[in-house]
């Protein structure tokens, strides 16, 4: 091959195999704030599974019981040439922790929802 059919062959070959990905993971179920805010001091262990469904774990505090829910959502962006690969992946979580006395009802409620915030990126975006 001359140099410029080279070069325009190997510029051609770059093109066609050049690809983009796209993903996204999620483990366990979405958690609704709506859930979450229905949530009163007071309310049985019942309504909690009702709204929360089953918790991720359950940890036992003496005589007390917490429950954790969580909700990881990740994104992942790549787009992948010849010889070269840029890829991000950005992971946010939902987090909530229902805290219940000895008759199992509710004392405390903490939530931290963010992984409706996840974004699909390259690495040189901000």
């Amino acid at each position: 091959m001359t140099s410029p059919n080279r070069a325009s062959f190997l510029l051609l070959l770059a093109l066609f195999t050049a690809s983009c990905a796209v993903a996204r993971q999620r483990q366990h179920e979405p958690i609704l704030a709506e859930h979450v805010e229905a949530l009163e001091v007071g309310d049985p262990a019942t309504k909690v599974m009702e709204l929360l469904g089953a918790p991720t774990e359950v940890v036992q505090l003496g005589k007390r019981t917490a429950y954790r829910y969580d909700f990881t959502q990740t994104k992942s962006a790549g787009l992948f040439l010849v010889v070269i690969g840029f890829f991000n992946q950005d992971t946010d979580q939902d987090r909530v922790w229902v805290f219940l006395d000895e008759s199992d009802h509710v004392t405390h409620v903490g939530s931290t929802l963010s992984a409706d915030e996840a974004e699909y990126s390259m690495p040189w975006s901000e």
